[in-house]
């Protein structure tokens, strides 16, 4: 979807962190801008940058788990700006860190609830008027680097960003042959409040009785590094969501730091396929069942190069 001019993009999550900046590289490159965050006074400070700099914005107020309340969401959207071309599912919250074993089932349903069936609610909602429509558009859904490659300590987070990378591959092949697109967002380290925000929308229900906070550094641990030589701004991570969304990407990615990572964890895949003659009666049957075997989505994929913006 290479021309975003006048197009309407809905952002979900989008009034601070990864998803405002998003959506002011949405606006940026033309696009009408709807942002959608479960905190209102959010959606009022983000407001004022678009109010500044004269872009077209609409913010609502919405829980993405609402799905009644989701519904009209879209339609104020669509009352507001018309059609909408852009999903942004990036609405999103962590909990239950440590081991897996002690999160509580609270932790679980409030995870799940936003990260997965949040995005879910979305795709329902807003991607059968982008089809309707027939103008084309894309779908971008934020999992993260830990939803290709686990990090220790953070099960319930990974579980949820893996459940999101592998939902917007399987869109993506659903999507084959429409003129609507489908992207796996998988930032690594990006500056956002996403624990302060996290603690404001869980609700009373969901709550632990007592919260447990991070455990300080172990002694003698060292200083603590420069996090902005490691934490990418909102502001860059959007311009590389919407050339993701420009060059119509499988996946989007921000760290190159990262490619070790992915390759050993796809390594080890590799390893784990018995090495034994393939049974080549199977293997045909197999072959019947669509892209039960070999998926060509993943050939769509090609070399993303360095920043090409300012």
């Amino acid at each position: 979807m290479e021309n975003l001019q006048g197009k309407v993009a809905f952002i979900t999550g989008g009034a601070s962190g990864i998803g405002l900046g998003i959506a002011k590289a949405c606006a940026k490159h033309g696009m009408k801008v709807v942002v959608a965050d479960a905190r209102q006074e959010a959606l009022d400070e983000a407001l004022k940058w678009f109010k500044e700099n004269n872009y077209p914005a609409r913010t609502i107020k919405l829980d993405v788990t609402d799905r009644p309340a989701y519904e009209r969401a879209a339609d104020e959207a669509e009352a507001a700006f018309g059609k909408i071309h852009v999903l942004i599912n990036n609405a999103g919250v962590a909990a239950g860190s440590g081991p897996m074993q002690e999160a509580s089932f609270k932790d679980w349903d409030f995870i799940v609830g936003v990260n997965i069936t949040g995005v879910f609610n979305g795709i329902k909602i807003i991607l059968p008027r982008i089809l309707k429509h027939g103008e084309g558009g894309h779908v971008v859904s934020t999992a993260s680097k830990g939803g290709l490659i686990t990090v220790g300590m953070s099960g319930l987070y990974c579980t949820t960003k893996y459940a999101v990378a592998g939902m917007m591959e399987t869109l993506a092949t659903d999507l084959q042959g429409t003129n609507v697109g489908a992207s796996a967002f998988c930032p690594g380290p990006v500056t956002s409040n996403l624990g302060f925000s996290s603690a404001q929308v869980r609700p009373a229900g969901l709550k632990n009785d007592s919260e447990k906070l991070p455990p300080p550094p172990p002694p003698g641990s060292g200083p603590m590094p420069d996090w902005s030589k490691i934490f990418m701004s909102p502001e860059e991570v959007g311009e590389r969501v919407v050339r993701g969304i420009r060059r119509g990407d499988l996946f989007i990615l921000t760290h190159p730091e990262f490619r070790e990572g992915l390759i050993a964890r796809n390594e080890a895949i590799l390893r784990a396929v018995p090495d034994e003659p393939l049974n080549v009666e199977r293997k045909n049957v197999l072959k019947t069942f669509g892209s039960l075997i070999y998926n060509p989505v993943y050939d769509t994929q090609t070399q993303v190069g360095p920043p090409d913006w300012e």
